[in-house]
């Protein structure tokens, strides 16, 4: 059974053992979630577009948004190809300064940094792997020009490094070749055509971690300039993780209508030697091919495409949280026949 349409507003509950799912191995999991992997605060899995599992933890339900961390990067990634569709930005090789003409840098090789670099983390930066200081561009007046201060000081352009500045720098880049933040552009492109309720501004107080992590974010942070946030700050329920999902699975088709170019989810999630795709991670494994936007704490949109499987996971944040890869894998994938 595989669906021909999708859901605009409702899911559809499917038959298990029609869509060829192990009903038993399913209800495993929640008393598996509640012994190891106890800041999951909800979860919903997708099985040929129907929904086949859904549960809440901790008070939570189905319309409580929860803030996706990282994930918003991979919302990122859908904006700029529409964009592009749209011929507000011409192609992932335009230069990153043709978006800022006032800014003048003082490293040359800032000036071959291409959007392809930034979506796939190879654009040069003066900070070790993973250990960006967030912290210090979030004191900052101005996230933007610091971002680009940074950029060519260190480093090779091609070499992989995971930046949340860069995916900020998109957001800005998209909000100068639109006129419109992400915020404004992701409602109107991305989430009203999907069945996403809108999603509106959120104003930090300050910008501390509960600020930036905490349980009391709403909507969708903005920086000082109201740059909608690109590494982080988007706020989404497990449902809306799951559209996400499914738009992908679906190469950027809902409901007859071409929302996302089908090339460029192509393009999002092909296979490399970094198995890092256009702001996406990329996993082979027992030759089965899966991609996934993941965020702190175990926040994750994952999909299977040879299974037509979508898992999509809210959590809490909490530091060290454990990886859901074996939880999906064994206890998810592993209860489709």
């Amino acid at each position: 059974m595989q669906r021909s349409d999708w859901p605009t507003t409702e899911w559809q509950a499917g038959d298990p053992a029609v869509l060829n799912i192990d009903a038993e191995k399913l209800a495993e999991l929640d008393p598996i979630i509640k012994a190891s992997y106890s800041n999951i605060n909800g979860i919903v899995v997708v099985r040929n577009g129907y929904l086949v599992y859904e549960s809440y933890f901790h008070g939570y339900g189905p319309k409580d948004r929860h803030h996706v961390a990282s994930v918003t990067k991979s919302i990122l990634s859908a904006l700029i190809g529409i964009a592009i569709e749209e011929r507000f930005i011409k192609n992932v090789d335009q230069k990153v300064l043709d978006f800022f003409p006032d800014y003048a840098p003082d490293h040359t090789d800032t000036q071959a940094i291409s959007i392809r670099h930034l979506l796939t983390m190879t654009a040069p930066y003066p900070f070790e792997d993973w250990h960006e200081p967030l912290d210090k561009m979030c004191m900052q007046s101005d996230w933007v020009t610091y971002t680009l201060d940074m950029l060519g000081q260190k480093g090779e352009i091609g070499a992989f490094k995971y930046s949340t500045a860069g995916a900020h720098l998109l957001s800005a880049i998209l909000t100068r070749s639109t006129g419109k933040s992400a915020r404004e552009f992701a409602n109107e492109h991305l989430f009203k055509p999907i069945g996403i309720e809108e999603i509106s501004d959120y104003d930090m107080k300050a910008f501390g971690f509960e600020d930036l992590f905490g349980n009391d974010v709403r909507g969708w942070v903005k920086d000082p300039d109201n740059n909608s946030t690109g590494g982080w700050g988007l706020t989404l329920t497990p449902r809306d993780m799951a559209r996400i999902g499914l738009l992908y699975l679906n190469r950027g088709c809902w409901d007859n209508h071409q929302i996302i170019p089908g090339a460029w989810i192509d393009e999002s999630t092909a296979m490399n030697p970094n198995q890092y795709g256009y702001l996406w991670w990329l996993r082979e494994e027992d030759g089965v091919f899966s991609y996934a936007a993941l965020g702190d704490g175990g926040n994750v949109i994952c999909c299977i495409p040879e299974k037509n499987l979508v898992v999509a996971i809210a959590s809490a944040f909490m530091p060290h949280s454990r990886d859901r890869w074996t939880l999906i894998k064994e206890h998810i994938s592993g209860a489709v026949i």
